[in-house]
């Protein structure tokens, strides 16, 4: 038999069989359960025409049969295509037309749009997990298999879609280093690990979603040092510190949308909760507001709270540890060792420390090229490896990042990048429509909040309330707009194009950042 890799799932298994791995609500797995299971659901893949090379798409919740998924897909070779559970028909099967995905296996009650998708794309395999449907394989038939012993060589390689600013979703083969030193690979992990500063935590909280990045390097982070975790299958904000209280959490990661979500529970409702195990408590993918860091160093403890920065595309880039936070205030922290920051002007060129201009950013796993596209264009990333995240900000002397603005237009509502070009394509369907803007303003609890301001056609009419049912039909709930506004003519440059500028400003007056 082949040795069982270092801090992957078939190691643990072996060395504390009877340990607990993962908790989820009442259900649990230990590390021999999880492994015997991804044994038995990798050799039902495997009977249903599912092997090595294949892209397999996952739709669920953060549960149990995610972590089961991913390790019977690594035990394969197969990829794991994250897909929001969120997306409508047409929105998935660009996902699997595009990916060249050969099966889908997702959760709920409803799959409808699910079938849509499945049916549309052609997929040779469909597995639902817990409803009954003509067109689904069940997930219990397929792991009643034999449970045929794998040893898995890698993680299942992760593919994640972004939209970028064409609106077009792109996928992304996360964190594979295509061609980088497997030294510098490694002290660049080594060096996102040291950051958390914890050691040998042994119990990590995970409530991130599996179609984003974070979920699945939190799990796979978590099996290579063979922490137990407990899974939260949607987040609700006292469910989670009773899961902290119960379980003696010491890690957890989450968006600002979490914790804000906590910190306007009742005080009383807090106080009834016992949070002292927690020793690092991680925030990023959205800005983070000064009001909230405060609460959050008071909640959990100023020795807690870890920020961090990355973006799917060039992975993690540098963290604000506890100890940062107040030397480097407003600081979106240190680089970790081999990432690159380059601070450039309008015409490409490099400025000097402490002046303000757009990212361009290197790590040892930013990607080459989107999948199955062509080569970027010199506007997107330079013949040296740096991509243009979107970002304004500086390096100050001590490689302290500070993020001032953003220059694409994405939006962030709830930690999730939304992309306005796809929301005003969706718009322009409807026949009242003759142009649109679609920009992010201040939320209290999600961040951003999407708002599409528009110009109808003479003579036409048309309301909010008809304007959201247009968009229900064609985009995911949290990328419909929230506010709408008519105007007469849209704000434009000598060229014709629009100045979300001026649009976006007013409503960012007086905030801390403008992201």
């Amino acid at each position: 038999m082949t040795q069982a890799r270092i801090g992957g799932i078939e190691y643990w298994a072996q060395h504390k069989p009877h340990e607990v791995a993962f908790i989820e609500g009442e259900r649990a797995l230990t590390w021999s359960q999880l492994d015997e299971h991804a044994n038995r659901l990798a050799e039902g893949l495997h009977r249903r025409g599912i092997g090595e090379g294949d892209i397999v798409a996952v739709r669920t919740l953060v549960r149990l049969e995610w972590v089961v998924t991913a390790g019977a897909l690594a035990k394969l070779d197969c990829a794991l295509l994250g897909v929001n559970w969120r997306l409508t028909a047409s929105e998935a099967q660009h996902l699997l037309d595009d990916s060249g995905a050969t099966a889908l296996i997702c959760d709920g009650a409803e799959l409808t749009e699910a079938a849509m998708a499945v049916q549309r794309a052609g997929l040779s395999l469909a597995v639902s997990i817990d409803a009954p449907h003509p067109a689904f394989v069940s997930y219990a038939d397929l792991i009643a298999a034999p449970a045929v012993p794998r040893q898995s060589q890698a993680e299942p390689r992760l593919l994640i879609y972004t939209s970028g600013t064409t609106g077009v979703p792109k996928g992304v083969a996360m964190g594979q280093g295509d061609g980088t030193d497997p030294a510098v690979l490694r002290e660049y992990r080594e060096s996102i690990e040291a950051a958390a500063g914890v050691g040998e935590v042994g119990v990590q909280l995970v409530t991130m979603p599996m179609h984003h990045a974070s979920g699945p390097s939190q799990v796979w982070g978590a099996i290579r040092k063979g922490r137990r975790v407990v899974l939260m299958r949607r987040f609700e904000p006292e469910a989670a510190l009773r899961a902290i209280q119960d379980h003696r959490v010491e890690m957890w990661a989450g968006v600002p949308t979490m914790f804000k979500r906590l910190a306007g529970l009742p005080p009383e409702t807090l106080k009834g909760y016992d949070l002292s195990s927690i020793r690092r408590v991680s925030v990023g993918a959205a800005p983070v507001p000064y009001a909230l860091k405060l609460w959050m160093l008071d909640t959990f403890g100023r020795h807690a709270l870890q920020e961090n920065y990355g973006a799917t595309e060039v992975g993690m880039v540098c963290a604000l540890t506890p100890e940062m936070q107040e030397r480097k205030p407003g600081s979106s922290g240190k680089l970790f060792r081999h990432a690159q920051v380059e601070v450039r002007d309008a015409q490409g060129g490099l400025l000097p420390r402490g002046q303000i201009g757009e990212l361009w950013v290197r790590t040892p796993v930013t990607i080459a090229r989107y999948l199955n596209a062509g080569p970027m264009d010199a506007e997107t990333m330079d013949a040296r490896g740096f991509f243009r995240v979107g970002d304004v900000g500086y390096l100050d002397d001590e490689d302290y990042l500070f993020i001032t603005d953003r220059v694409k237009d994405m939006i962030i509502s709830g930690g999730v990048n939304i992309y306005p070009a796809e929301i005003e394509a969706a718009l322009m369907r409807h026949g009242a429509i003759e142009d649109v803007a679609v920009i992010g303003i201040p939320h209290d609890e999600f961040g951003e909040q999407v708002m599409a301001f528009c110009q109808l056609k003479p003579g036409r009419s048309a309301h909010a309330a008809e304007l959201m049912a247009h968009c229900a039909q064609h985009l995911a709930s949290y990328k419909r707009p929230r506010r709408f506004e008519f105007v007469a003519d849209l704000p434009r440059n000598g060229m014709g194009k629009v100045l979300k500028r001026e649009l976006r400003d007013p409503y960012w007056i007086g905030k801390e950042r403008k992201v």
